[in-house]
């Protein structure tokens, strides 16, 4: 460890972009180098692992590095990061295990048509992860947290002829996807009621957030967003669910990282959010609930990766228990078992697969025997299992006996939190060994025909893993100077050391842990008699939160479906009228309130020549609505807009007059060309009763634009910007005509993406002119005409 002693914050740069470089690289390597490609894939996790170890040092000591660029400055927004104990060892997991990952989904998917696509979702979700581990900046976060559910839908639903992923995938985009927006929510209401914009400012910040009248719908906001992405129940469905994804996918975003974003949110802000009565109630209802509830799930399925996804939705229910709790032991205990979480479950994931490609099969029923053809893989699976069920001295074992003594007090809140995880560590302890142990013990089923071990990259991910496990429990000083304790300090607030080892100690702690053993050991043997007592009452029971989703999206498809029949009707008029009507309000609304109706003008003194025109203007308006075919409104309709292009020329704005001439010209030709096509008698043959309220409509429109017209003139003149665009027109642009200069160089965009509508308009009309009968005496189309 001696040279691991110096982060390099431009390397740090490069650890955060080197898996989406491999992302975008990686269909074009698979092409060249088929499933060889995970090899160099690799290198790219492989060295952002190198580039976050080499600070491990520098942060067991207490440094905490900060590194970023203004990204949003109007609005305060930094693209900035944070390296701390607990994003360092999140970002070591993420791209630690995420090297096995790579190489093993090599070796899993080797052949698969798809497998350079795999790989680059796999990694461009890696580099969503560590982004979300690492960003301080609030907004920075949710980017990269709305990034993971994105990667993590093209994922899931990777297999997309399979009705199942499709729909794996849209659940968990849907409810990670909304918790998400709570999350924002959240941090929007952080900004706006505190002003603190990054985690590191929420950090320093101290009792602020907790002393907020805002504190209440910050809470429930920021626990909508954990809640979801860590699966709590009920909204733990999307992730067994999501299994429907290739296995590596399960090892490592529903196991390793992803499922762990809301637990490291909630760890992240515990200094800040948490010991709280509603924290400390709320957290280990939820928590408890999902642990057990989980566990007894996770026993009752027959398939080794569904069986798996409910531990994993356990062990996330016990993670939010103990950070719930708040104390500096139970922060202790959810850090030890999240990191030996990672450890074994995407090992154990990882075996799943590896039965699965060697057997074809995964349901338990089905399998024995297996050690014999597969005896790494078994291997592996009994070291992750070990860990798993809390036997020392693999790192399970220091997890769960941290937890306990976190909750050995006489007293009813801590008594229900002990009996949940005693309950809840059995069960998981029974599940571990139902995958691990019964289908490698017994006889092989003769349905097995040639099981074979997988080549190296399908085992060598989870023995590692498993060797880990035991490795670091037993050399637990150097893991606990250098991961656990650096990783608790950050989640707890203050610095605290972690001392427990894999030698027992004949205490309270010690005996709960053996009798979760015990308990554990009876389950497994009782597993099948249990298995069919749960599959009972589930089908007694009936509905549950899965099914409670498809009734809930139906409903939401049905409503759609209601409110766009209703306001997307297919009839013009009633777009038009519900436009005008808007525009109406819109006017009188913003008058009303702002107390802004203008002053009644006296009227100036008009010369003769205005007076003509301004007749010409009314004779204008008249001839449109006496009109008796469309033909004559369209000529009429041009009045207007010849006889204020005269005013505009009256006023000296000959420049002005003329764009005028031009527009107006062009209006009438174009509409005169279109209605050509069309039936152009006769102009409107609905009854007086209907045109009426168009009519004052009409008026209404008219009398607003006039009135906040008025009350713009009313407004005192600021010459700033014209004093601007005079001033620096020539200087800058080098024109004289300012107008044009506007139009051209200052606001050249704007002008471009107008010119850019006129032309996409006129496509319109030609497509429009270009319509032809198709059959002799088949009716004209006119969708000018109401519908009936």
């Amino acid at each position: 460890m001696d040279g691991l002693n110096g982060f390099d914050a431009d390397l740090g740069y490069l650890a955060l972009a080197l898996p989406f470089i491999a992302a975008v690289l990686a269909p074009l390597l698979t092409r060249v180098m088929k499933s060889h490609a995970a090899w160099l894939l690799a290198l790219a996790p492989a060295g952002a692992f190198w580039i976050f170890l080499s600070g491990l040092r520098e942060v067991a000591e207490g440094t905490v590095h900060r590194f970023g660029f203004e990204w949003i400055p109007s609005f305060d927004i930094d693209f900035s990061f944070r390296l701390d104990g607990l994003s360092l060892i999140f970002a070591l997991l993420i791209t630690g295990i995420g090297t096995l990952i790579i190489l093993y989904a090599g070796g899993y998917m080797k052949g698969h048509k798809d497998q350079g696509r795999f790989l680059s979702f796999m990694l461009m979700f890696m580099g969503a992860m560590l982004g979300l581990v690492l960003a301080d900046d609030l907004m920075t976060l949710f980017v990269y947290w709305e990034l993971t559910s994105i990667t993590s839908f093209l994922l899931i639903g990777f297999d997309h002829t399979r009705e199942k992923a499709r729909r794996g995938a849209v659940q968990a985009l849907v409810i990670t996807g909304g918790g998400g927006l709570a999350l924002l929510a959240g941090f929007i209401v952080i900004r706006e009621v505190t002003g603190l914009t990054s985690m590191s400012d929420i950090l320093a910040a101290g009792d602020v957030l907790r002393q907020s009248a805002a504190y209440l719908p910050i809470l429930i906001l920021v626990l909508c967003g954990a809640f979801t992405k860590s699966a709590q129940m009920p909204l733990h469905v999307w992730l067994p669910n999501a299994m429907e994804a290739p296995t590596p996918v399960s090892a490592y975003l529903h196991s390793a990282t992803m499922v762990k974003a809301g637990v490291y949110l909630l760890m992240r802000m515990q200094p800040a959010l948490g010991d709280t009565t509603l924290w400390m109630t709320i957290l280990p209802a939820f928590g408890g609930v999902t642990l057990v509830m989980g566990a007894l799930l996770a026993v009752r399925a027959t398939d080794i990766k569904i069986t798996l996804a409910y531990t994993t939705v356990a062990s996330l229910g016990l993670l939010v228990m103990l950070i719930g709790v708040s104390s500096e032991t139970a922060i202790i205990g959810a850090t030890l078992y999240l990191i030996a979480h990672s450890l074994f479950k995407g090992g154990l994931f990882m075996v799943a697969g590896s039965v699965d490609h060697g057997a074809h099969t995964r349901e338990i029923d089905k399998l024995g025997g297996l050690a014999r053809s597969m005896p790494v893989t078994f291997l592996a699976a009994m070291l992750c299992a070990l860990s798993m069920g809390g036997v020392t001295p693999f790192i399970g074992f220091l997890a769960k006996e941290e937890i306990y003594h976190a909750v050995e007090y006489a007293d009813p809140y801590y008594i229900a939190i002990a009996a949940a995880a005693i309950l809840g560590n059995a069960l998981m302890f029974a599940a571990a060994f139902i995958v691990a142990l019964k289908p490698f013990v017994g006889s092989m089923p003769a349905e097995i025909h040639d099981p074979h071990e997988g080549e190296l990259r399908i085992w060598l991910g989870p023995l590692v893993l498993g060797v880990l496990s035991v490795v670091a429990g037993l050399y637990y000083g150097v893991y606990h100077e250098f991961f656990s304790s650096p990783m608790a300090s950050a989640a707890y607030g203050e610095a605290v050391e972690i001392e427990i080892g894999w030698v027992p100690h004949l205490n309270l702690a010690f005996a709960l842990s053996m009798a979760t053993i015990a308990l554990g050991i009876a389950i497994y043997v009782g597993s099948a008699a249990l298995r069919a007592v749960l599959s009972r009452m589930l089908a007694a029971i009936g509905w549950g939160p899965d099914m409670g989703f498809d009734q809930a999206m139906r409903g939401l498809v049905r409503f759609a479906s209601k409110v766009t029949n209703l306001i997307q009707s297919g009839r013009l008029d009633y777009y038009m009228t519900t436009v005008v009507v808007a525009v109406v309000v819109a006017l009188f609304a913003s008058m009303w309130l702002a107390d802004g109706f203008p002053e009644m003008p006296t009227i100036p003194q008009i010369k003769i020549y205005e007076w003509i025109v301004l007749g010409l203007i009314l004779l204008g308006i008249l001839a449109v609505v006496i009109a008796k075919d469309r033909l004559t409104a369209i000529v009429s309709l041009g009045i207007q807009g010849f006889a204020v292009a005269l005013i505009f020329m009256l006023q000296g704005a000959p420049d002005l007059a003329f764009t005028q001439f031009m527009v107006e010209t062009l209006s009438v030709v174009i509409l005169a060309l279109v209605m050509t096509r069309l039936k152009l008698s006769p102009a409107d043959h609905r009854p007086l009763r209907e045109k009426l309220p168009d009519a004052l409509l009409a008026l209404a429109g008219g009398a607003g634009f006039g009135l906040f017209l008025l009350a713009v003139i009313q407004t005192p003149f600021d010459s700033t910007l014209s004093d601007f665009f005079e001033r620096y027109s020539y200087a800058i642009a080098h024109g004289r005509n300012i107008v044009n200069v506007i139009l051209v160089d200052f606001r050249g965009v704007d002008t471009m993406g107008e010119i850019a509508v006129v032309m996409t308009t006129g496509l319109a009309v030609l497509a429009l002119i270009r319509i032809r009968v198709g059959r002799r005496g088949e009716r004209t189309i006119d969708p000018l005409e109401k519908t009936p």
